[in-house]
């Protein structure tokens, strides 16, 4: 269900599996109360990843911990990176993605050309393999299925992701992770990486190379807003 990277005072940091539920449902432990159960501590979720979504989870390990990262990530002063495979050719291969996002059919969300209260994504892409890319993606926002939305917006849905069209063929799992965490507590700044290490295509030669090659996403010279 998950696996534990880091352990402090104030929190716990999680690597999640993917297709594992975040929150307890139709009777079965979700990711949180099987995580206080086994490690014997009361956790206070401070964000979420979907179901589908394996990677970086932060979790507080007290209210008043909890409030503190609350309020960082609504400030955005938590940076996440994510990693991503998809398959075809977006229209651009760098850049944002912006616009506001609406309820759709089917639990879905959808990008608006409106940019009244918008999801904002940056993000690179780079052939890993014939007809598939990886991205990394880093949200500016906090919205619901964003990532999953900005992908299939610029015609490239995420692997395995079928809720917006991504392809079923080949994917064993919904191909999005979250790769990194950067933010400051206590006066430190704190960096965190976790590569995916399940499903078949992210552990292709192609794609391992790649994602070894990114080294630190925060180093990274992003692509400005216009």
């Amino acid at each position: 269900m998950y696996s534990v990277i880091a352990t402090e005072p104030d929190f716990i940091l999680l690597d999640k599996r993917p297709g594992v539920h975040f929150h307890s449902q139709h009777g079965e432990a979700g990711l949180v109360a099987s995580a206080e159960q086994e490690l014997g501590c009361k956790l206070y979720p401070v964000h979420r990843l979907d179901t589908l979504t394996s990677g970086l989870l932060l979790l507080a390990r007290s209210s008043e911990a909890a409030a503190e990262f609350t309020r960082m990530f609504s400030e955005h002063k938590v940076q996440k990176y994510y990693l991503a495979l998809a398959k075809g050719k977006p229209g651009k291969k760098q850049g944002w993605i912006i616009g506001d996002m609406a309820k759709s059919r089917r639990s879905q969300y959808k990008l608006l050309r409106s940019t009244d209260n918008p999801a904002v994504t940056q993000f690179f892409s780079w052939s890993v393999a014939e007809g598939l890319r990886l991205y990394l993606l880093k949200p500016h926002s906090g919205k619901t299925h964003q990532l999953r939305v900005a992908l299939s917006s610029l015609g490239v849905p995420i692997l395995g992701d079928t809720l917006y069209g991504g392809s079923a063929v080949d994917a064993d799992r919904g191909y999005l992770h979250a790769y990194a965490l950067e933010f400051e507590w206590r006066g430190q700044t704190l960096r965190y990486l976790s590569l995916p290490s399940q499903g078949d295509a992210f552990l292709r030669p192609g794609v391992l190379s790649q994602m070894q090659a990114l080294a630190e996403p925060w180093t990274l010279d992003w692509p400005k807003r216009k």
